[in-house]
Parts: C-alpha cells; structure tokens; sequence
C-alpha cells in the first residue's frame, strides 16, 4: 500500500525562537558577527525573530522558500528537519549537505521517543505517519547521537535533550565543554587600600583574570587596551599583580587555585567520553591553565582518570555524597540546587557530567538528583522555587548511565505533585537566600509540621498537615489560619 507523506504539513508557526536557537544563543554560540543559515527554515519564523534581535540570519526551505539560495555560514541550523524525512538515505544526504554548510558549527535537532506519547499514527519505516499525513521519526538521544556521529565521521556535543552541536574546529569544540564546567568562586575581602581603590577599575579586568584562571596573565591573555592601562598606570602588569595580592589574603588565592584545578580535572575526565584532545587541540588559554597548575598535561590525564573511574564505583559514590557538605540528603540521593553544583566534591561533579555528557544542558531544570543507589541522575524542574515557599515539580529528566537513556516525565497536569521542603539545604554556603528559607523551617518545626515526614511530601498531604496544624504559608511566612495580623509567626 502506497502511503502519501506530506511534508509541507510539519512547518510550525511560532512567536518565540525555537528550542535549538534559543538554546545555542545561551551557549553564547550565536552572536551579531556571527552569520547564521536555517536550513529547512518552514515559515521563516525564526529567521524574523533573529533579524528582529539584529543577528545576521538567511534561510532556505524545499516548500515555502524552494527559491532561495542554500549558502554556507557560520552556524548552520538544522531544527526539526530529519525527524520528518521518511526516507533513511535522504534524511543523511540531508544532514551531509547542511553540515557541508557549516563554517564553525551545525545545530542538529529532532523530537525525541517522549514525544511520541499519546500520539495516534500508523507505523511506516522507522518511524510513523500521524493523523494529519506528516511523518515522523523519533529517536532516542544516545541513538541520535549515533547517527549523526555515523553520518558525518564526527561526534555531536549534546547540547540538550534533542540537539546536538557539531563543531568544525576542535578547539572550539573542547573550549565549548571547558565553559560547560560549573565554576565556584569563594568570596574575596579586599582591605582598604588608597592607590587601590584609585584605580580599581583599571585593574579589574586583570583582577578577573587572576580570579578565572588561577595564574599570572601571559602575553596576549589580555586585552591589548587592558595591558595598556596596566603598563602605563604601574609600569608593568606585574606591580599590579602584587597590588592585588597586597589588599587580599593569600588564602583566597589558595582556594581560587584549588578550584580552578578542579574545573580542569573535571572538563579533562569528562573528555575522555568524546576521545580526549591532543594538548594541542587545546585553546590557548586552557593549555595555558595546565601547564600552570598540573606541570603537564600528561600529570592532568593521569589525575582526571583516577577522579573519573572513582566517579563509576557506586560505593566512592555513596561516601563523597554522604560525606558532602553541600545538599540535601534523603536515604536514595543527593539533592542539589543548580547554583550550588560547583560546591559539591569533584567526584560528584564528575557523576552529574557524565549525565550531561548523554542530555546535554537541561532546560529549566534548577534541581538534580544525585542518586546514590542506582547509576542515574535526574534534572527537576520547580518553575516557582524563588516565588513559593513549598514549590512543586513541574516536570523531571532522567539519565541511567548504565542504561544510556534520557527519559522524561511530565508533572505540570499533576492533581498532586511532589514538593519541596526545607529549601535552604539545596543552596550554596554563600546563597543570600538561605537565611529567609532557615526562618520558615524554624517556625515550621516548632509548630510539628515535619513530625511526620512520609505525609508531607506531595501537595494534598501537605496541605492536609497544614489544616491539621491551623496554619498557613503566605510567601515565605507562617501564619496561623485564623486571620490576626498579631498571629504572624516569623522567627524573630
């Protein structure tokens, strides 16, 4: 039996920038130097919304652009654009042409298996036509992975579930994964200092330097203006090196180099899954930072692996994360707010890479779950943490490391969600929010609110408690039910 696919149908209209652009946009990727070409562009939506935020943007499509002309730039972007190709030979032509394109990188997305869910359609190929003649092929994101790495002869960055990066240059590529490491900086006194403060502006960019990068600045790591004020101001950019060591203690800098180690060893491990670099397919500025820090990159290597294996061994697991300063523990897992992943043990850094590595950046996920029982790392989403004082989850993304799956889960049309409690204990040491998150816990405990911790942890317990008890939240306060305004139960 003949089945008539028709494409033209899967052109989507939309008001806001699609997933793969927004998302290369927040990987600072896309800037106004840089040219951009959608290929496959449907309506042309994205294309008005990127000129309209002044990027250089061009795009072409086989039904409502067929005359225009397919031109090489320096992101190509290929959005939603294989998943609807029936055919296998031609959905690889298709992304071999677009990448042959791609002067720095190509951007390649489809839907994933999730999206399938409650989808009607008549199996075709290895995919399925829907109710309205599209076709549609949904892939798993390790399987996406595969083929892209299998059509092209490189192998795709995980940018988030979904999309996938391919770089051109290598060096762009491993300065792209260096950033993706969350950076911890502790915080820094500075004594009151005349000559300092006189110029504080003109060493600031040397003082970030310094704070980034855990070394002295080598000829050509600043800006030529910034070297500039530097030498004329001081007369060399050393004497304002030793300003700024003079007006800060030297154990800040100790633990500025300590961490700055850290980020290495842990961009390094995790490079290890997408055949480590050749030093010298390193930036400049990261070969720099360990030849600095580690002597060799050889001595770096040896030291990531160490950090990397211990990472797969379920016991180093369980101990760095029951031994973690930082987090929430439960008897399954290891709760972290997104800010403060930087303040976990390396070792755990490394576990919530490896995920990473496999799903990419998960959008609007503010809580992982380390889990301490089982390989596998989930990204929560509470669109309203900062707003409620007890907020639910809106929708969960899991990666099983033994497994190598993503799978999604979706809580936003949930009668009754989970929620959260207690929610200092999921920030950094240094989060200014602890203190008014510390206040309601206490005058939660003291009215026995907690007493009974297998009830409160979806909504309607919750609230079943809070009616048992006579109280209510309002913000991030605790009230009594009964409307007094005398009755506000702050903690002094």
């Amino acid at each position: 039996m003949t089945v008539s696919v028709a494409r033209y149908r899967t052109a989507m209209s939309r008001t806001a920038l699609s997933r793969p652009l927004a998302t290369a946009l927040a990987d600072e990727l896309i800037d106004p130097s840089v040219s951009v070409f959608d290929y496959g562009c449907g309506r042309g939506d994205d294309l008005r919304s990127l000129k309209a935020l002044g990027y250089m943007a061009e795009g072409w499509d086989p039904t409502h652009r067929p005359d225009g002309e397919r031109r090489a730039a320096d992101v190509i972007n290929l959005g939603y654009v294989v998943n609807v190709i029936e055919h296998p030979a031609e959905r690889a032509q298709t992304l071999r042409s677009a990448w042959a394109l791609a002067r720095r990188l190509l951007v390649v997305s489809s839907r994933l298996v999730w999206d399938s869910r409650g989808l009607a359609g008549r199996p075709f190929g290895d995919g399925l036509v829907t109710s309205t003649g599209t076709f549609q092929k949904f892939y798993q994101q390790a399987e996406l992975a595969a083929w892209i790495e299998q059509t092209l002869g490189i192998q795709p960055l995980a940018a988030a579930p979904g999309i996938f990066y391919v770089f051109r240059d290598p060096s762009s590529a491993q300065e792209f994964l260096a950033n993706r490491v969350y950076s911890y900086r502790p915080r820094v006194r500075i004594d009151p200092h005349v000559i300092y403060e006189a110029h504080r502006e003109i060493l600031a960019p040397l003082f970030e330097f310094m704070t980034a990068h855990a070394r002295p600045p080598r000829p050509g790591d600043l800006a030529s203006e910034n070297e500039l004020g530097l030498k004329t101001t001081f007369g060399s950019i050393g004497r304002g090196m030793r300003l700024i060591r003079q007006v800060t203690d030297d154990t800040h800098w100790e633990k500025v180099a300590i961490q700055r180690r850290s980020e290495l060893l842990i961009y390094i491990a995790l490079s290890r899954f997408r055949r480590r670099p050749k030093f010298s397919q390193l930036t400049s500025a990261l070969a720099k930072d360990i030849k600095a820090l580690f002597g060799t990159y050889q001595a770096a290597c040896a030291q990531a692996d160490r950090l990397l294996f211990a990472s797969g061994d379920p016991a180093m697991v369980y101990v760095s994360a029951r031994n973690s300063a930082i987090g929430k523990q439960t008897p399954t897992a290891l709760y972290v707010h997104r800010t403060a992943l930087a303040e976990l043990p390396p070792l755990l850094q490394v576990y919530e890479g490896c995920a990473r590595v496999l799903s990419g950046t998960v959008e609007l996920a503010n809580m992982i779950k380390l889990s301490v029982l089982q390989p596998q790392v989930s990204y929560l989403s509470y669109p309203r943490f900062d707003r409620d004082a007890h907020p639910t989850l809106a929708a969960a993304v899991t990666v099983h490391l033994q497994k190598l799956s993503v799978d999604w889960r979706d809580y936003s049309h949930s009668e009754n969600p989970p929620l959260l409690h207690r929610k200092e204990e999921f920030l950094g040491s240094d989060d200014q929010r602890r203190q008014l998150y510390m206040k309601l816990t206490r005058a939660e405990q003291r009215v026995g609110l907690y007493e009974h911790p297998e009830r409160i942890g979806t909504l309607h317990g919750w609230h079943e408690v809070l009616a048992e008890r006579g109280v209510t939240v309002h913000g991030h306060r605790l009230r009594r039910s009964i409307v007094d305004p005398r009755a506000d139960m702050r903690t002094p």
